[in-house]
């Protein structure tokens, strides 16, 4: 197996995970806690999209997918390409509020396509790249990548089991 074939295929699994994790979701569910504090269903696929989508494009050279069109505002948010989510306050992920499960899907979606187009571009040496010095070592693409991956994965997860505390 080559390094393009193995990445895609990690990549590739996202998007039938999203739509799995949010079909059929109202827009209350989407924005639903199980307590406060906890992030909801809706917050959690968006912030793992703009995760990708700005690391991606930090790593492209290009513009987010996030930036274009009306994709913000079907979440009720401003197109601030410097919002991911990271770090945010209960109140902050209060505001990110799908207007229905398909807009998630549909941004996940675009995200991913462009995911796909970048990885297929990829020849193995390319992974050695340094592509953020400010870490100690420095960060490659190999593991940049690995990275977005790891954290799509787990807040995909966490996306699914609160699912399933609201829809059993």
């Amino acid at each position: 197996m080559d390094v393009d074939d193995l990445l895609t295929g990690i990549y590739d699994q996202l998007p039938d995970l999203v739509d799995a994790a949010v079909d059929g979701l109202t827009p209350e569910e989407l924005c639903r806690t199980p307590r406060p504090g906890v992030n909801p269903v809706g917050w959690l696929v968006w912030h793992l999209t703009r995760i990708q989508d700005q690391q991606v494009a930090e790593l492209l050279g290009a513009d987010q997918v996030w930036v274009a069109g009306d994709r913000a505002a079907r979440f009720g948010l401003p197109a601030d390409p410097a919002d991911t989510g990271y770090g945010h306050t209960p109140e902050q992920v209060a505001t990110v509020r799908p207007e229905s499960a398909q807009a998630l899907v549909d941004y996940h979606r675009a995200v991913a396509e462009r995911t796909r187009a970048f990885l297929a571009g990829l020849r193995p040496a390319d992974l050695d790249r340094v592509v953020d010095e400010s870490w100690d070592p420095p960060v490659t693409l190999g593991v940049r990548l690995v990275s977005i991956a790891a954290d799509d994965l787990q807040h995909v997860g966490q996306a699914a089991y609160l699912r399933g505390l609201l829809r059993p």
